[in-house]
């Protein structure tokens, strides 16, 4: 299977869209929406950000907006359980996605009943209310009580990604291989194993070579068992990578025509 691309773009943290969210202006959002998806995006992610005092009114109107020019499903970011479920209810091309719950167990109790209901699939964060552990070994932990209450509360583990949490190198640069780590634990140790999933700009963020980290870790990250990441999808060096390397660990058949295949054209 290749990589599951995640469009990571329509998200309130960025400036052109903070101003289109706050005025309610649908065409820069479509226009990106639209964009990601020719680009190869599985998964459309929005975010209203902190540009909106009202997530719960507005990510229903995200939903709308970008179900409106696009069949690609929707991701929804946000960690407003209210938000989450507005979205869910707005949504109308299955399945969505929610992005995200920690392993804490007031959040696996507010986050998955959301998902069964709704039939969407979710993201587990190795980390729980001590935050982000240092090693692999206590990361995989976590995503096992993940996996554990996803089993708890019906999810299928098909449905499950788990994100090992990617830190930004330039402070955390030994947390790099230890989420690499995780990701090959937690492909081992689940029968049938959940997905696996990174917000990959955050590898890189505050550095001076921010699309060469990415693209180098993404792959690192697929070779490890990866099998989805939250990306910007209009960095075509880095979709080149990452459909090429599906071709060379055997998880695509190879044809001339591989790069447009693998963007769906």
């Amino acid at each position: 299977m290749a990589l599951i691309m995640i469009g990571e773009r329509i998200n309130g943290l960025f400036k052109d869209m903070a101003k289109a969210i706050q005025e309610r202006n649908p065409q820069p959002i479509q226009e990106l929406a639209i964009k990601q998806t020719r680009a190869g995006a599985r998964f459309i992610d929005i975010n209203t950000g902190p540009a909106v005092d009202d997530p719960e009114k507005v990510m229903p109107w995200l939903v709308e907006v970008v179900e409106s020019v696009v069949d690609t499903p929707i991701s929804i970011d946000t960690v407003k359980v209210k938000a989450i479920e507005a979205g869910l209810k707005a949504v109308k091309k299955k399945p969505a996605l929610i992005n995200s719950t920690t392993a804490e167990r007031k959040h696996l109790e507010q986050i998955l009943p959301l998902a069964k209901h709704y039939g969407a699939a979710v993201i587990g964060l190795a980390m729980n209310e001590k935050g982000v552990p240092k090693d692999a070994t206590d990361r995989t932990a976590i995503a096992m009580e993940i996996v554990a209450a996803a089993d708890e509360f019906g999810i299928p583990l098909t449905d499950l990604y788990i994100d090992p949490l990617t830190l930004p190198v330039g402070v955390a640069q030994e947390h790099a291989p230890e989420a690499l780590e995780t990701i090959r634990q937690v492909k081992i140790l689940s029968d049938p194993a959940p997905k696996t999933v990174v917000g990959l700009s955050n590898i890189s963020q505050k550095t001076l070579h921010r699309p060469l980290i990415n693209r180098t870790f993404l792959i690192m990250a697929m070779t490890c068992g990866l099998d989805a990441a939250i990306v910007d999808v209009t960095d075509n060096d880095l979709v080149d990578a990452a459909i090429t390397s599906s071709i060379l660990l055997n998880k695509e058949v190879y044809s001339d025509s591989f790069l447009k295949v693998g963007r769906g054209q």
